[in-house]
């Protein structure tokens, strides 16, 4: 088995695994009716993760060598803003304040504009706050999702 296959496999491997416990939690938890919405998406998980390792298992993904050091690197900032977001800012801040202010920090660590142009800032804001509204219509208006309400709900 090659190194690439190898890293696919145990890349797949775990998305299936998170994917499973995603799916199980949503199909466990009161009331039921909260949950619909999640349930849908996870069981469309689940058969993704599902597709996808097995063909990482087969040797049919053909997608790149990898990820390397400094790829990883230069996705690490974003991932810890978005670990502090699932497990601090959703729940202690409330889901549409914190999403606001991860998508922002997200959206400023990438940005090729530098933090000192004024008009960089002008457009993360607008585009924040447009990205914001389609979210809250999606969830709160649309699907009437119920969502983590913190301190500022």
């Amino acid at each position: 088995m090659t190194a690439s296959r190898f890293q696919h496999l145990i890349a797949s491997g775990l998305v299936l695994a998170v994917a499973v416990i995603v799916g199980w939690l949503s199909f466990t938890q009161q009331p039921a009716e909260a949950f619909l919405f999640p349930r849908l998406i996870s069981v469309v998980f689940v058969l993704l993760a599902l597709w996808n390792f097995a063909r990482a298992a087969l040797g049919l993904s053909k997608v790149g060598e990898g990820v390397d050091m400094r790829l990883a690197l230069t996705i690490l900032p974003g991932l810890v803003v978005a670990l502090i977001y699932i497990f601090f800012a959703a729940k202690t801040l409330g889901f549409y304040l914190a999403s606001t202010i991860a998508f922002l920090v997200v959206y400023t660590l990438y940005d090729p504009v530098p933090v000192s142009d004024l008009r960089g800032w002008v457009r993360r804001i607008v585009i924040t706050a447009v990205f914001m509204a389609v979210i809250y219509g999606l969830f709160a208006m649309l699907l009437q999702v119920q969502t983590p309400r913190g301190l500022f709900i």
